[in-house]
């Protein structure tokens, strides 16, 4: 049983997203805009630009990344493989 997916007796899907801006002030600037839009709804930092999120969430968080200049993409479960995959298509671009 995942913990993550519970809060208050009952189911919630959870979901790891990374936010990909034009630069890092974009990206950066959309937890600031999420927070001064919703302010009652906290996003759960894994990293340099990942969050945790619960899905109901999604498209708004897509809709305030836009206005950012930035979007929003569905990351692996595992943070590992993402790095992985990352190096994977570093190495590709650089053949």
């Amino acid at each position: 049983m995942n913990q993550d997916r519970y809060k208050i007796g009952h189911m919630m899907s959870r979901v790891r997203v990374e936010i990909r801006g034009r630069n890092r002030y974009w990206r950066d600037a959309v937890p600031i805009e999420w927070e001064h839009h919703f302010p009652e709804r906290k996003l759960v930092g894994e990293g340099e630009g990942s969050y945790v999120i619960d899905e109901s969430w999604l498209l708004d968080l897509e809709t305030i990344a836009a206005r950012c200049f930035s979007t929003v993409a569905i990351a692996p479960d595992d943070p590992g493989r993402l790095s992985w995959l990352r190096r994977l298509v570093a190495r590709r671009e650089g053949e």
